[in-house]
């Protein structure tokens, strides 16, 4: 399958097949690298990692990736950038495009990396938008298969607020590879209506559905993935702690969830998780609202059902797996 010179900017624009092919060649990746193997077919290449929001896990996947292919990263994080302050979005990507053979993204609006892809001339790839996260649904999907050795069919409910980029990102990948998802949370923190009948449509197509509830226990019966993720989103305004910890900590992933959901079940989250309060902020909120966990006991986030750092590894062999295939 020929992707070269796509953009990677949501999984909207790619077909199940194609998506299949990239966690193919992601699992063939992950075979080289633990056996030795080298793959760096890409010497000579050098590829610009844009970060107007930081991160510890997307940063290292690609600078990894980038140089088991044989690449140069050069990294440029919110101070080191000048992409829309003093140089708009089309001349960055048209300056950035003649130095480096691919772009990536990870910062705000999906609006920004749309605009990217229009005027660079080389692939432009999606680390993070607030409203997509296309590279950790690759990594999502691949922990998933090798955990229970297909996806069609498989049975996800994601509990929390799933208006933004995890909670759209997943309704997606289960749609478009014939999965099952439900939201379960608050009618307030639902996806965006157009979003949801889109995806609709996919799952259609694909034999997959679409659920949104409110009711922790019939959303979690018997389903394969449980999937959480923080209840305030980098960026947000640090006066919503106490909105989102009152409505949703109905939705906690705790053990009587797991329970629910059965012995078969996993727990995924793309991390950093508040699951006690051993990080800055875990014991800000653990003072203020005398708590010591938040969208996940410590006692679900360390069990054995917990594929948090599979999924976490994952991240580097399918972005790795994404470059390969559009470079």
């Amino acid at each position: 399958m020929d992707l070269k010179g796509r953009d990677f900017l949501k999984l909207l624009d790619f077909t199940p097949e194609e998506i299949e092919y990239l966690l193919d060649l992601a699992a063939d990746l992950k075979d080289k690298k633990k056996k030795g193997i080298p793959v760096d077919t890409l010497r000579g290449k050098n590829v610009a990692l844009i970060f107007e929001k930081t991160s510890t896990r997307t940063r290292c996947a690609f600078e990894v990736a980038a140089h088991d292919l044989g690449m140069g990263t050069t990294y440029l994080d919110p101070t080191g950038s000048q992409i829309g302050k003093k140089e708009s979005i089309a001349d960055t990507a048209r300056v950035l495009a003649g130095m480096f053979e691919g772009i990536e993204y990870r910062g705000f609006g999906q609006d920004i990396v749309e605009e990217l892809a229009k005027y660079s001339k080389v692939p432009v790839w999606n680390g993070l938008t607030n409203e997509f996260h296309p590279t950790q649904m690759l990594a999502d999907l691949l922990t998933i298969r090798e955990h229970f050795g297909h996806l069609k069919g498989i049975r996800m409910t994601y509990m929390g607020d799933a208006r933004y980029n995890m909670g759209n990102s997943l309704m997606v990948a289960c749609a478009k590879m014939g999965m099952h998802f439900t939201a379960c949370t608050t009618a307030k923190y639902f996806p965006a209506k157009e979003l949801v009948a889109e995806c609709e449509a996919i799952a259609a197509q694909t034999g997959g559905s679409i659920t949104l509830t409110e009711d922790v226990k019939a959303g979690t019966k018997d389903v394969d993935v449980i999937y959480t993720d923080v209840w305030v989103s980098m960026g947000e305004p640090d006066e919503v702690w106490t909105e989102r910890i009152k409505e949703l900590s109905p939705y906690q992933v705790n053990k009587a969830v797991m329970d629910n959901a059965g012995e078969q079940a996993i727990f995924m989250h793309c991390l950093p998780a508040f699951h006690d309060l051993k990080t800055k902020i875990g014991a800000q909120m653990g003072e203020r609202f005398g708590i010591t966990e938040m969208e996940v006991t410590d006692e679900v986030f360390e069990s054995g059902q917990s594929l948090v750092f599979e999924e976490a590894e994952n991240r580097m062999h399918t972005i790795k797996a994404v470059m390969a295939a559009t470079l």
